[in-house]
């Protein structure tokens, strides 16, 4: 893994008059699909009965035609997910659907709590019995031992006992209850479609149902969605703002907007900011598809060198890294990303990207660069070197692996046979969000709370 993954992406869909809520989530999921492709499913309540279903797989695969006229209500919630290879099967898949007291209640969530394994620990002491591994069953389990009768007030106590960075969406039999952590963290939005309204990680959710974004849910904001009606209630908890920066620079869609913010616009100014710190003189500019593009055109707006997409992706082929062998998982890079050779024979190249985890890739579209004839290559990174570990919801591989860990920038340029090498300061990138509020704890390992 040469990125950085997003755990997940949920979408919850409230209708009044109509229970085709299920096909409005499925598209919703599509467009999350970026943030999680191990696993999707949907739940569905219609008349206070829930029905669930869920498996392996991406959006298309799971929630084929069939499964979709089965899956019929008035709400609907749905999720998609990325995790570890030991979550890679179909129990842990989400929604989740419990039966407890007061009937059936499901929950998708996004995000990691960082004493999850402590409340875990702490209800089977209890004698609760969990299934899963997963935060989104802690979370479950506490909402239904708190509830008396008051969903809000339940997820209220619920969020006085965990910690971490978080988004949830609970369906219960009369209503769809969507969370925020006090940080806000992860992202949450809320959106209006024709006849209902809808809450998802990301506000390009909402265009691919034809809704219309209403605003993001607040940090430490709880939304209800009951009886087309919207209301919200405060956590309680203090609310101090940490966004994870990461958001904008790889895992949102670029036609998203979070938190006043559209994607799009802060990875182009990630690329102008980059050109003022790291100028260099270049033949063209080139942007590895497709996150690193927006900072490419960045970059050559910045600098005034012309932008040409130098590199051809292919769209169809699927992971490098399950390929067995390393001579495979390298012509599967060039079958992945090649070179126009006409654009780079001959030419001084500035190459940029969104990130740098391990750099294996990079190396090797570096190496493909120099076959097409490139007389040099330029790295620039529109972040800054990442050397620490992600505890609120990112799958991270081992720190040992990032190529940035314990290495100066010079050695990393020789080691990606670059003919030089700038990283975005954490600084250019706060500037380009705007200012502070932002968690960069991957950067500089300052976590906007304490992780045991």
């Amino acid at each position: 893994m040469d990125k950085f993954n997003e755990e997940c992406g949920i979408v919850a869909v409230a209708l009044k008059g109509s229970i085709e809520a299920a096909q409005l989530v499925f598209f919703g999921l599509n467009g999350l699909q970026h943030r999680g492709q191990q696993s999707a499913g949907l739940a569905v309540c219609n008349d206070g009965i829930m029905s669930c279903y869920k498996d392996t797989g991406l959006v298309t695969d799971v929630l084929d035609e069939k499964i979709l006229t089965l899956l019929k209500g008035e709400k609907a919630l749905g999720h998609v997910k990325y995790g570890p290879e030991s979550e890679s099967f179909q129990i842990h898949a989400q929604p989740l659907l419990i039966n407890y007291k007061y009937g059936s209640l499901a929950t998708a969530f996004n995000g990691a709590l960082v004493n999850g394994n402590k409340l875990r620990e702490k209800m089977e002491n209890e004698g609760v019995i969990f299934s899963t591994k997963t935060d989104c069953e802690v979370v479950a389990a506490l909402v239904a031992r708190h509830d008396n009768g008051d969903i809000t007030e339940a997820v209220k106590n619920t969020m006085k006992e965990i910690k971490g960075g978080y988004a949830f969406c609970l369906m219960s039999r009369g209503s769809i209850v969507g969370v925020r952590d006090p940080l806000g963290i992860r992202p949450l939005a809320l959106g209006k479609l024709n006849g209902g309204y809808s809450i998802a990680s990301e506000s390009c959710a909402f265009d691919v149902m034809n809704g219309e974004f209403i605003r993001d849910v607040k940090p430490g904001e709880i939304v209800i969605i009951k009886n087309d009606n919207i209301s919200s209630t405060d956590s309680g908890a203090e609310e101090k703002g940490a966004v994870c920066s990461f958001e904008y620079v790889y895992f949102a869609r670029p036609d998203s907007t979070i938190d006043g913010l559209n994607v799009y616009d802060v990875r182009e100014s990630t690329g102008r900011t980059l050109a003022a710190e790291h100028p260099v003189n270049a033949d063209v500019i080139i942007g590895v598809p497709d996150s690193g593009t927006p900072a490419a055109i960045g970059y050559s707006q910045g600098s005034g060198i012309p932008y040409r997409p130098g590199l051809i992706k292919n769209k169809y082929i699927g992971r490098i890294f399950i390929q067995p062998t390393q001579s495979q998982r390298e012509i599967g890079v060039r079958i992945k990303l090649n070179p126009i050779e006409m654009l780079v024979r001959g030419k001084s190249v500035v190459l940029v990207d969104d990130s740098i985890v391990r750099g294996t890739t990079m190396r090797k579209i570096i190496a493909s660069l120099r076959h097409a004839g490139a007389r040099e290559v330029h790295l620039r990174i529109s972040s800054p070197p990442i050397r620490n570990c992600c505890y609120f919801g990112v799958d991270t591989p081992d720190v040992k692996d990032f190529i940035a860990s314990h290495r100066p920038v010079e050695e990393i340029r020789k080691e990606l046979d670059a003919d030089s090498l700038g990283f975005l300061s954490i600084e250019g990138l706060l500037n380009s969000l705007n200012g502070k509020g932002y968690c960069t704890g991957c950067f500089n390992g300052e976590y906007p709370m304490s992780v045991e």
